[in-house]
């Protein structure tokens, strides 16, 4: 189980490869990546802001409510700051499982989770300026599953 925040990109396949190599009990590998999405065309960088102590502790407590909701053999979420240009990736969660059912509701648990509770703040700097990046309704609304 781990958490990364950190400002370096991460190589997917690598952490894959590095989660599955913890056991060989595992039956499912479930990954999401995020990357810096530019839906009107001109997004220059997304910038994110966060308190390391805070974020890092937000993290590992999704995380841990993941592990006593399910059955996991391993869990990882790297979640990036600072200056990001479109395309680029902004964060993964990879969970892993005996059974590929619980490793789909724990990852897009994760997700839903960290989308609206990781404390990062968001700001976009486009053509027109820059400004900070408000939280989405859908975001709190997927959280009703839970």
């Amino acid at each position: 189980m781990a958490v990364r925040v950190q400002c370096e990109d991460f190589d997917l396949g690598f952490e894959m490869a590095v989660l599955r190599a913890e056991s060989t009990n595992i039956g499912a590998l479930v990954s999401f990546s995020g990357l810096v999405r530019d839906d009107m065309g001109d997004l220059q960088t997304l910038e994110l802001e966060h308190y390391p102590s805070m974020t890092t502790k937000a993290l590992a407590e999704i995380e841990a409510e993941a592990c006593r909701r399910w059955n996991l053999n391993a869990t990882l979420i790297i979640h990036r700051y600072g200056s990001l240009k479109p395309g680029e990736q902004i964060m993964m969660v990879a969970v892993a499982s005996r059974h590929r059912k619980v490793a789909f509701e724990a990852a897009d648990f994760l997700m839903d989770f960290l989308k609206s509770r990781a404390p990062f703040w968001k700001k976009e700097t486009g053509i027109g300026g820059a400004e900070w990046v408000d939280a989405k309704e859908d975001d709190e609304a997927f959280l009703k599953r839970w």
